[in-house]
């Protein structure tokens, strides 16, 4: 099995992969207009209680008997009886991937609110342990699909409600079914996957989180794990130390991530040969529903259009003192001008109330939602010991409802993680009356309405800026961003692309690798750093290229960034009808290719630059406003 055909209904993960956090009810924190832990006891039982032991084993025991089911299953074509058995099937797969979403995502919220907690972590390994019996009753029903003849098929499909309005489901399952290797090689290769191919993305898990980095704080020599070492002091030989104390950890792991990378990558090689792909893209491409010819166009663009961003990493070299930004300047604070206070400091009570006003501003829908959210406590925000780091937003198909988790530390990044989270939940939101098959999108389209939701409230802040400095603080922002998903993400591309290529003659060494990843770099930034500015050993510590579940973790995160950039920008030159544009667009990401989803609600087709301009006009835009007030700054500095 190609390792990204999953079930239905199991999510991928985020950019920042992160978990989730619980409370089960009551709140520790002083009484405020919005709640700062979330409710987990009125979706079910609490994990420790005989309820809940018994509603799990019955999920099981239900699951098994699908799973069991699936291995004789009705012809596939217009009979009666076929067809009474195959909605019997349909209908109950629907209620077993729902209630295996509730589960996971309800025991993922209590682990990552109790970090340390083993009982949790021995739940998550049971479920993780329902796995096959999932990808058992999506393999068999791929292959039923595949050994019908297309008129059979479409026969089928109209024969009842249904699967008639299950349709683009059934469709994609079959075409998913062209690339199973035969049922038993299928099975084999699914075994052997366990201490094979994800027994190399295990390794990498082990070897990074084991590392620890040296590091000086404070006159002394403290260790550190890699991601509590930051870039984003003021003082550059904070900034430089830190990155080469970092480099030097991620080389003594080096030559073991190497074997790790190229095994990941020669086993989905092997695979592809066997299955009859010849390119290697054309999985990730058919897992986020699109085409090579809108991800070719997608990147040419960028490629043409990003020399804005020079402008912006030049400028921003020249506010904080440098001649060129080197690799660890990317994330330095702009430097604070003299009598200029730091506005960045936004109580959770305000974060709400501003993110409310501005999605509110957008559409009433929307912004009611949030308040929904917000105040039923759907949200852990909570700073406090214990949980875990990270944030994330994940669903409850049958309650229809979400659960966001992150750690707000009052500053303006938290805000935009916040409305980041709520743009997913809304998203789910939209779909939550769909068939729940049909609410599930891929991870391209994912990103959408979270980025977009971050670009209304980004704009209200400009807008709502008290000063200049500010207004340039959120740009730098707004304009990082831009650089990690228009230069950092692409060269995360053309180093897969490339190594992919490579790998085929053989393997490649840590040295290789280096040599792909520094040339990646310097293509993808346009040259743009220092000579001696480059991080060669990126691929060693990026854990998106060790996960063995999704190839080619990157691209769909620049596809989802621009796509609500060139919403937010249609919607900027629209009239009263656009929230509701935009919400039919939602919906149709979990019912229609990526193409297709755009071109029915947006009327752009995005195998052509016109959208993906709209989208960078955006960024040249704000490049341009930051240029401007920064010459202001500089200028007024001088004058002091």
């Amino acid at each position: 099995m190609l390792e990204w055909m999953l079930p239905i209904g199991q999510k991928t993960a985020s950019m920042d992969l992160t978990s989730m956090t619980t409370s089960t009810g009551s709140s520790t924190t002083t009484p405020s207009s919005f709640p700062q832990t979330w409710d987990l006891a009125s979706l079910a039982p609490v994990p420790s209680t005989t309820e809940f032991r018994v509603e799990l084993d019955q999920f099981k025991l239900r699951l098994r008997k699908l799973a069991d089911a699936t291995n004789e299953l009705p012809p596939v074509n217009s009979r009666p009886e076929n067809v009474a058995r195959w909605v019997q099937l349909v209908t109950e797969y629907e209620f077993v991937d729902a209630k295996s979403a509730d589960f996971r995502a309800l025991i993922d919220c209590y682990a990552a609110a109790d970090a340390e907690n083993k009982a949790f972590r021995q739940l998550q390994a049971e479920l993780a342990a329902t796995t096959p019996d999932r990808e058992q009753i999506a393999a068999s029903v791929e292959y039923a699909f595949r050994d019908a003849s297309d008129n059979d098929f479409q026969a089928f499909v109209a024969a009842a409600p249904v699967l008639k309005k299950n349709q683009y489901f059934l469709t994609t399952r079959r075409k998913n079914a062209a690339l199973r290797l035969p049922k038993s090689q299928e099975l084999l290769a699914a075994d052997l996957a366990v201490d094979g191919l994800h027994g190399w993305g295990r390794l990498f898990d082990r070897v990074s989180s084991a590392l620890k980095v040296q590091v000086q704080e404070k006159g002394k020599f403290v260790l550190r794990s890699p991601g509590q070492v930051q870039f984003d002091s003021p003082q550059r030989t904070v900034r430089e130390n830190n990155f080469l104390a970092l480099d030097s950890a991620w080389g003594t792991i080096a030559d073991t991530c190497a074997d790790a990378i190229n095994h990941i990558a020669g086993t989905r090689l092997t695979t592809y040969k066997h299955v009859g792909l010849k390119d290697h893209l054309e999985a990730p491409l058919r897992a986020n529903r699109m085409t090579r010819e809108t991800l070719d166009t997608m990147w040419s663009t960028i490629s043409t259009n990003k020399h804005v961003l020079n402008e912006y990493l030049t400028k921003k070299a020249m506010l904080i003192g440098v001649d060129r930004l080197a690799w660890y300047d990317q994330w330095a604070p702009l430097p604070q001008l003299p009598g200029v206070e730091n506005s960045d400091d936004i109580s959770y009570d305000q974060a709400c109330q501003s993110i409310v006003e501005a999605f509110q501003t957008f559409s009433p829908d929307l912004g009611e939602f949030a308040r929904m959210s917000l105040t039923q406590r759907w949200v852990e925000a909570e700073n406090r010991s214990g949980k875990q780091q990270g944030g994330f937003c994940t669903g409850f198909p049958t309650a229809q409802q979400s659960r966001i988790f992150m750690t707000y530390t009052n500053s303006a990044d938290s805000m935009s993680t916040l409305a980041h989270e709520l743009g997913h939940a809304y998203h789910s939101w939209v779909l939550r009356n769909e068939p729940v098959f049909l609410q599930d999108y891929p991870m391209n389209l994912a990103e959408t309405a979270s980025t977009f939701a971050e670009a209304v409230l980004g704009e209200q802040r400009l807008q709502r800026a008290k000063s200049d400095y500010e207004r340039l603080q959120m740009l730098d922002g707004m304009l990082g961003d831009a650089v990690a998903f228009l230069m950092n993400i692409h060269a995360r591309f053309l180093f897969e692309d490339e190594f992919h290529r490579q790998r085929r003659s053989g393997e490649l060494s840590a040295a290789q690798l280096n040599q792909l990843m520094e040339k990646a770099q310097r293509e993808a930034y346009l040259g743009a750093l220092s000579d001696d500015g480059w991080n060669p050993q990126f691929w060693v510590s990026k854990l998106h290229f060790y996960i063995t579940s999704v190839p080619f973790y990157n691209f769909p995160y620049t596809f989802g960034y621009l796509l609500s950039l060139g919403v937010y920008a249609i919607g900027k030159e629209s009239g009263g009808d656009f929230p509701e544009k935009y919400r039919q667009l939602l919906l149709a990401t979990g019912s229609q290719d990526a193409e297709d989803a755009v071109q029915s609600t947006m009327g752009f087709d995005l195998r052509k630059p016109d959208f993906w301009l709209k989208s960078l006009s955006i960024v040249a835009d704000r490049v341009k406003q930051f240029v401007e007030l920064a010459d202001r700054a500089i200028k007024k500095t001088k004058a002091l």
